[in-house]
């Protein structure tokens, strides 16, 4: 059962093993990454940011019982647990696995995650058009035709991150 919980990025490691010593069980914890390339200067600058910050989704089969949550809501590390998690496992799920499927070799998540609308404007957050406007004019499998300015374009999908304006 996935649950989601707020921590302190700082102290990751030690929320890790105080769960695991107070029930004696293993969880499984999955932070997306996504990597963001900008060119600041005149050279390719590139970071890795957390996709949802300081949340982070965690996998154990006993999170079904209260008594677990009690258990552990006063960890080294841990802020609080998201409330309603146990009616939206199959939303949870859902995006777990599109985030895992949509990894790179080095973990972190391709620029498909995001899609886009036709007609729409956004702004190129990675890349040579990082902070420039553009419209999406027509979807493709793995490419976008876009016009950017007065210049329509194609783009592939994969190679940058954008978000709506």
């Amino acid at each position: 059962m996935w649950t989601i919980i707020k921590i302190d990025k700082s102290k990751f490691k030690l929320l890790k093993k105080d769960f695991e010593k107070k029930t004696g069980e293993e969880f499984v914890f999955y932070k997306p990454k996504i990597k963001v390339s900008k060119y600041i200067k005149n050279k390719l600058s590139e970071k890795e940011f957390d996709l949802l910050g300081n949340y982070v989704f965690c996998y154990n089969a006993s999170f079904k019982e209260k008594k677990t949550i009690n258990l552990l809501r006063f960890s080294i590390g841990l802020k609080y647990f998201l409330q309603g998690f146990l009616h939206l496992q199959e939303d949870i799920t859902k995006f777990v696995n599109k985030c895992k499927k949509l990894e790179n070799i080095d973990g972190t998540i391709s620029a498909s995650f995001v899609e886009g609308e036709e007609n729409k404007t956004y702004e190129f957050l990675s890349g040579p058009f990082a902070n420039r406007l553009f419209t999406i004019l027509e979807l493709k499998k793995d490419k976008l035709k876009i016009l950017l300015g007065a210049v329509e374009t194609y783009i592939d999908k994969k190679k940058y991150l954008f978000r709506s304006t």
